[in-house]
Formats: structure tokens, C-alpha cells, sequence
């Protein structure tokens, strides 16, 4: 049975997700950042992460950003297919809930309109909007304003498949390392294995809203998570890179069939607050 669901329905959500998102951290990753600080060895990279605790209360209770860096907007639409939408573009609906966010948000507006002649487009739109297609007569919003410190630490590695898994793994802690502080840890590193180029990319950008501490269904992919998580922790670079033994909270790995001539692996590291929101409407 055809669900219908107005468009200005999606565009109120998204306008709350955006502000939601800069404003407050996702109930997941207040439980790392607090697990983080009681596991922390040492004493600097533990008061690190209180102060990081100590501003993400300050940006709740004065409703101000938890980070200067609004980030631009990345939304994940999983659209029922019993779904019709009626009342407009789905796709300007999105830039409206953007739009409304950012400027009644009082949030920073980061989008240029052209990546080369570079002006600002003044309410941090256009989002970067991805859909998917799935069975029932829901839609589920993922927004994820994502900050280019981190973002810009991003890697694709194009793997030959006889690299296999040892390959991968020193793929993830490449792009650990040459991020380094950076990428304002500790991070949230979300990996994707698969697909082709843009594929294993957008895997890894979707790891990201993934709740932190569960881990993939595939018994050998959670291991791969857990060993990773380790070895970056084995790093040093802690807590804003001052060293530590934290320097990621979690590794959320995806997976995709791939052809049998590569191996594409992704990497797109986020900040500590690794921002996002989630809903089902």
C-alpha cells in the first residue's frame, strides 16, 4: 500500500537533524568519549578528554556548536519504495532542511558554490545527498555535517587482490598515520572494502554513522574492527595528537562485492564528535 509523505515533513527533519547534529553529541558517541577517558593511560591525553567533555557540556547547555566547523552537510536518505512524496523536489526539500539549519541554526556557512572560483553560497547548501531504494513505506534520515579537517585526511587505495587483508590493514593505518593530528583525535575511522572507486568511498562515509562500539555481523570483518582498533591505538598519537593510548574510539568496517582484478579500500577519518543524527520517519 502507497505510504504518501509531504516533502515539508522531510525538510522540518532536516532542518532540526542539522542543528541536532552540531549541537549536541549522538548518544553512541558520548558513551565512547567517556569510555576513552577512564581507559586512557596517560595523564595528558586523559585531561585532554576532559576538556573535550567539558565542551561538548558547555555547547549543550548554551546551544552553541561543539565545533567551530559546522561542516557541510552529507545527507543518507533510505527511501521505501512504498513510499510517494508529494509537495516538490525530494532533492530541493533536502537543501531547504539544509538551508533552514544552518542560517536559523546560527550555524557556520562552509559551502563554496564552485570549487574553483570559490564563493560562499551563504546557507551551507547544496548537502551532498545520497538515496537508496529499499523494500517498506519508511524513510530513514541520516544527516552527518562533516568537518574537512578530518575529511581532508580521506584516502582511496586501489588494491591489487593479492594484497589481500594484510593489505588492507596497512592501507587503514597509512591513512591513520598520515592524518595524525590532523584529523583532531580521537577519531572514528570508517572504512570501506569493495565495490569499485566511488563505491568503496561512499561504504567508508556511511561507516561513519554507524553506531560507535557495535561492530559488522561478519564474524571475520569484526575482527578485522577490533584489530585495527588496536593497532591504531598502538600508535601514539592520542588525544589531539599529543600522544596516548586513544587515538581512535571506533573502526566501523563495509564490505561489497568487488571484481576479480581489485581491491578497493576507502578510508574517511572523523574528528572525536563524529557528528550525526538519525531518524525514521
Amino acid at each position: 500500500m502507497i505510504r504518501t509523505v509531504q516533502l515539508s515533513e522531510i525538510t522540518e527533519n532536516i532542518k532540526e537533524m542539522c542543528i541536532e547534529a552540531n549541537h549536541f553529541l549522538s548518544p553512541d558517541m558520548a558513551e565512547a568519549m567517556k569510555q576513552a577517558q577512564q581507559n586512557e593511560k596517560s595523564p595528558l591525553g586523559k585531561q585532554i578528554l576532559g576538556q573535550l567533555q567539558e565542551n561538548l557540556e558547555i555547547a549543550a547547555q548554551d546551544r552553541i556548536p561543539i565545533c567551530q566547523d559546522t561542516g557541510m552537510a552529507v545527507v543518507f536518505l533510505e527511501i521505501g519504495q512504498e513510499v510517494h512524496f508529494e509537495g516538490g523536489s525530494l532533492e530541493e526539500a533536502v537543501n531547504e532542511g539544509v538551508r533552514q539549519g544552518y542560517v536559523e541554526g546560527y550555524l557556520r556557512k562552509s559551502v563554496v558554490g564552485d570549487p574553483l572560483i570559490r564563493e560562499n553560497t551563504k546557507d551551507n547548501t547544496p548537502a551532498v545527498l545520497h538515496i537508496r531504494i529499499v523494500e517498506g513505506d519508511r524513510v530513514k534520515i541520516k544527516v552527518a555535517p562533516k568537518g574537512f579537517g578530518s575529511e581532508n585526511m580521506s584516502r582511496v587505495f586501489m588494491l591489487k587482490p593479492a594484497e589481500g587483508i594484510e593489505g588492507v590493514k596497512d592501507a587503514v593505518l597509512t591513512a591513520v598515520k598520515d592524518a595524525g593530528p590532523n584529523a583532531c583525535p580521537p577519531m572514528v575511522v570508517g572504512v570501506g572494502i569493495g565495490g569499485t572507486f566511488e563505491k568503496c568511498a561512499l561504504m567508508a562515509k556511511e561507516a561513519l554513522t554507524r553506531e560507535a562500539g557495535s561492530h559488522s555481523e561478519i564474524p571475520y570483518v569484526k575482527d578485522l574492527e577490533e584489530e585495527l582498533l588496536e593497532k591504531i591505538n598502538g600508535l601514539g598519537i592520542g588525544p589531539g595528537g599529543l600522544g596516548g593510548t586513544t587515538t581512535a574510539m571506533a573502526v566501523n568496517i563495509n564490505t561489497y562485492p568487488t571484481h576479480i582484478a581489485g581491491l578497493p579500500v576507502a578510508v574517511n577519518i572523523c574528528c572525536h564528535v563524529n557528528r550525526h543524527a538519525i531518524r525514521t520517519i
